[in-house]
């Protein structure tokens, strides 16, 4: 299947081919990270990119750390969405199988726990939450983190440590955990 892309500029489209060119093994690595298949982590990526398409007007600076983390952010979002239809699939083939074989109540505390946990994590500093974000959800070392946010290694382990420190506050502050003095 081919897809034409128009872009309402040059500028626009030079700056998703360098993004493109730029971010696609980092965001495949991800998608397979989640998805543990090939094949259905190369089709989230094609849709993380049909997705950054739609948003590109948004990047300002496509070797920026905040570039980064918006597309490392699609991408495990559209891997995650992969994900939860493939789930979805095996829970309806079970069902035709078993006639209970889906529990609607644990579905349903679970979606509301990941909620909690991304408003928990939107209330850190855009600063800290990237880092956060990058090492504790997709993995990536503080090394990692330092080249793609263009940092030293010991502002990202400070930042990761404050990020942390925050989350716990915020936590604890919820009712959900004890914070550490």
């Amino acid at each position: 299947m081919y897809i034409l892309l128009v872009f309402a500029s040059e500028d626009q489209r030079d700056t998703f081919e360098y993004v493109y060119n730029k971010y696609k093994n980092l965001l495949l690595h991800k998608a397979y990270e989640i998805l543990r298949d090939r094949m259905l982590a190369e089709d989230a990526v094609s849709e993380a990119f049909l997705r950054i398409y739609k948003n590109i007007h948004k990047i300002d600076d496509p070797d920026s750390g905040r570039c980064a983390a918006f597309v490392v952010t699609i991408a495990k979002n559209a891997a995650l969405t992969l994900l939860s239809r493939e789930k979805k699939n095996a829970y309806a083939e079970y069902d035709e199988e078993q006639s209970d074989g889906f529990d609607l109540e644990q579905h349903v505390v679970s979606e509301m726990t990941a909620d909690n946990i991304y408003a928990v994590i939107g209330g850190v500093d855009e600063e800290l939450r990237s880092v956060f974000l990058m090492s504790c959800a997709y993995g990536l070392s503080n090394g990692e983190i330092a080249k793609l946010l263009k940092l030293s290694v010991n502002n990202v382990a400070v930042r990761l440590h404050r990020a942390k420190r925050k989350i716990t506050a915020i936590l604890a502050q919820e009712g959900y955990a004890l914070e550490r003095r």
